[in-house]
């Protein structure tokens, strides 16, 4: 606290662990979290599916494609000591978002052509799909070095936004969280259904799009900068709505926004306690705890409002 408030500390070291190490670190989670979550809110929503998260429309793996070609086929395997060392250079950030985009483009452009929500899904798990084997496709013809710099990359982490780059991240994850706050509304109407929704004069083609728009861009950013973190999107929105005991928007989507910046809190607190010189990969903790809740919503799938 001493240290946040500007004054003297006993060691000149322990203000450049907080400030430069710690702070960006707890605040890279808390927006991470925050973005995810209600990314998996919105798309819960709008598939009327419990299963459905960040992930669902190969938004993730469009990322994932953009750095393996990044980090598995350019002449210095670039960014690939950012990597290890734990954070990640200019060249990942950016194609993993080129790559994020680029699939997004193309399910939001596809959207506007598709009547059904549920043809929208399903193009979106085929996108994963193509993806995927892309990656794997690379990964075959790729240097073992390079292999092992992507599948760092690939366990997530919320260290490796550095302090420069903070302002940047953080900015635009703000604005894609302030979008998904404008939508409430139209969320809120979703619930009722599609037919429904149209009689109350919204344009349901259109409003799909914005989620999809939003939900997308929040996935996309947090990709880039952290690599692909997984079941903080898909369970945390159940956590809030369980807490409130109501799937009205208006008080779920800051309930989810709370919950999912404590929960990615927790994760990171609980990848650097069990060691002192090292860490847990961030996808080694999550799913520990993401898990438990998704089974306990398929158990108790018949008091769900999905399946409702």
């Amino acid at each position: 606290m001493d240290i946040l408030a500007g004054k003297d500390v006993e060691r000149s070291s322990w203000t450049s662990i907080v400030l430069q190490s710690r702070l960006p670190q707890a605040t890279t989670a808390l927006l991470a979290g925050s973005s995810l979550a209600v990314s998996g809110l919105m798309l819960q929503t709008l598939f009327r599916n419990p299963l459905a998260g960040p992930g669902i429309l190969g938004v993730s793996n469009g990322a994932n494609l953009g750095v393996a070609i990044v980090l598995l086929y350019s002449g210095k395997i670039v960014g690939s000591e950012s990597v290890v060392s734990g954070s990640i250079g200019l060249s990942t950030i950016l194609a993993a978002f080129l790559g994020a985009m680029a699939i997004l483009s193309l399910i939001v452009f596809l959207s506007a052509r598709l009547k059904s929500n549920t043809l929208v899904l399903i193009v979106g798990m085929m996108m994963g799909y193509l993806t995927a084997s892309g990656i794997s496709i690379l990964n075959s013809f790729a240097a073992s070095e390079s292999i092992r710099s992507y599948v760092l990359w690939g366990l997530g982490s919320f260290s490796s936004v550095s302090y420069k780059q903070l302002p940047f991240y953080s900015l635009l994850l703000l604005m894609g969280l302030s979008a998904s706050v404008l939508l409430i509304k139209p969320l809120n109407i979703l619930l009722l259904g599609e037919n429904y929704a149209s009689n109350l004069g919204i344009n349901v083609k259109r409003a799909r799009i914005q989620i999809l728009t939003v939900a997308g861009f929040l996935t996309a950013i947090v990709t880039a900068f952290c690599g692909p973190v997984s079941f903080i999107g898909l369970a945390v929105p159940h956590v809030a709505q369980m807490m409130l005991g109501t799937s009205n928007q208006q008080f779920v989507v800051p309930a989810t926004l709370l919950s999912g910046a404590a929960v990615a809190l927790l994760c990171n607190l609980l990848t650097i306690l069990p060691f002192r010189n090292g860490m847990l990969p961030l996808n080694a903790v999550t799913p520990l705890l993401g898990a438990p809740v998704i089974i306990y919503v398929i158990l108790n799938r018949k008091n769900s409002r999905y399946f409702n």
